[in-house]
């Protein structure tokens, strides 16, 4: 995909609803390669035993997920220049999996330094995961 151009985005633009599927197996190998090896993560006894419903996936890899979703959207991580949320909920992965289902929306445009700021809607189910989650990209 190309990357997005200045003169093809507009504010009110959207996009999704994507979804991105989450396993067992993804959280063990995103605890592989983050080095996050908390239990309540991989292990589905000892997270019940701290109270939680059953595994919960990574408050990092949720937005990271998103993340991805934003740039095939723009066509290139690289020009993702800002990227922040808040966590609001988790996200439960059972054992056959589940998925969290990304949006975006763009909030505005600045003509000057060619970049937009983009809100992502992150939701598990019908729980909003991810709260004022927002991006600042460069367009082309």
């Amino acid at each position: 995909m190309a990357v997005r151009s200045f003169d093809e985005v507009s504010v009110g633009e959207t996009f999704g609803p994507t979804a991105v599927p989450v396993g067992r197996e993804t959280l063990v190998a995103y605890a592989n390669a983050s080095g996050d090896q908390n239990p309540i993560h991989q292990d589905e006894d000892f997270a019940k035993t701290v109270g939680l419903p059953d595994i919960i996936a990574h408050g990092m890899w949720t937005m990271g997920a998103a993340g991805s979703v934003l740039e095939q959207w723009l066509g290139d991580g690289g020009r993702i220049v800002e990227f922040g949320t808040r966590f609001t909920s988790m996200v439960v992965v059972p054992r056959e999996g589940t998925e969290i289902v990304v949006t975006g929306t763009v909030k505005s445009l600045d003509e000057d330094t060619r970049r937009a700021t983009v809100e992502l809607g992150v939701t598990a189910g019908d729980t909003k995961v991810l709260g004022r989650c927002q991006a600042v990209v460069a367009l082309a």
